[in-house]
């Protein structure tokens, strides 16, 4: 259903910016089975088994309408390569990650047939705008200035920030009172260090270059604390590479100025028959309980 060509990218995006070494096309293949019903707020993790939290972000009185495709044969979306665990290479080299998996689901919903295009991320809003894209699916912030460029579907996730400490730290509050003096790792030059310096002022920000490094300070016992974005460190702190080590303090920030207000699919602007499409295709696999399976496939530790 879904064919395309290829070219290759491998990129590393930080809230900072990108860094880009390469470009890669490659095709989406159909979404397999069809997801079972789920309640979307709640959704099993096995049978008997305990639940898991999905949170909703489409209201069930704002059912879209689906817009006439019949025009569309063809949707060319685009992502980056290097954000786990939403766009990154596989084990066979082919792109995959939490994007790339909705891209698929909604083709299928939409019975189209789509492109994925791997690009740098600072490229994309210039790509979208030059036709060499139909949508960017890329963990794209919807603010002021990126509105001003492109236009977007409704959210499909909310960005939020969270504190991570070790799990015999004894921190359990992560208010700015309770983490006075404490030392707190982040990556340098984002809106997580800029909102730490903003709102922590009695704690020691210590900034650096990468995850990588801020995940091996906590672990090392260099710092008390690691600050950064909530999704990335749940993936983390569910795969091997964490040993267990870590757990979530303290709830989300989400605070707009510094996070974004949500994150959609761009579409260039006055692209509303895309736009809307996306809308409706978005909404019918939440309804169907499809959105909250990829979901838990690839948030089991809930970021929110």
């Amino acid at each position: 259903m879904i064919s395309t060509s290829v070219a290759w990218l491998a990129g590393r995006r930080l809230l900072a910016g990108v860094i880009a070494v390469g470009l890669v096309t490659v095709a989406l293949v159909a979404a397999t089975a069809a997801a079972n019903a789920a309640t979307p707020d709640k959704t099993d993790t096995s049978a008997g088994s305990t639940t898991a939290s999905v949170p909703s972000f489409w209201d069930p009185r704002r059912r879209p309408e689906r817009p006439d495709m019949s025009r569309i044969s063809l949707v060319r979306f685009m992502t980056e390569v290097d954000f786990p665990p939403f766009n990154y290479a596989g084990a066979d080299g082919n792109p995959t990650g939490f994007n790339v998996d909705l891209a698929r689901l909604i083709c299928e919903e939409l019975k189209v047939a789509c492109t994925m295009q791997m690009r740098r991320f600072d490229t994309l809003i210039d790509s979208l705008n030059d036709n060499r894209g139909d949508a960017a699916i890329a963990s794209m912030s919807v603010t002021a200035e990126t509105r001003k460029r492109v236009d977007f579907s409704d959210p499909y996730y909310r960005p939020v920030a969270r504190f991570v400490a070790r799990r015999d730290s004894g921190i359990e509050v992560s208010t700015p009172e309770h983490l006075e003096a404490k030392k707190i790792g982040v990556i340098a030059r984002t809106a997580h260090e800029a909102y730490l310096r903003a709102l922590f002022t009695e704690a020691e920000v210590v900034p650096y270059p990468t995850l990588e490094a801020a995940r091996e300070a906590l672990q090392r016992r260099e710092v008390d604390l690691l600050f950064a974005d909530a999704f990335t460190l749940a993936f983390w702190l569910n795969g091997t590479d964490s040993a267990n080590c870590c757990m979530f303090v303290g709830g989300p920030y989400s605070e707009g100025r510094y996070f974004g207000e949500g994150i959609g699919i761009a579409v260039k602007r006055g692209n509303d028959t895309l736009r809307q499409a996306f809308n409706w295709a978005l909404f019918r696999l939440w309804e169907k309980g499809a959105f909250a399976d990829l979901w838990l496939r690839y948030f089991p530790v809930n970021p929110y």
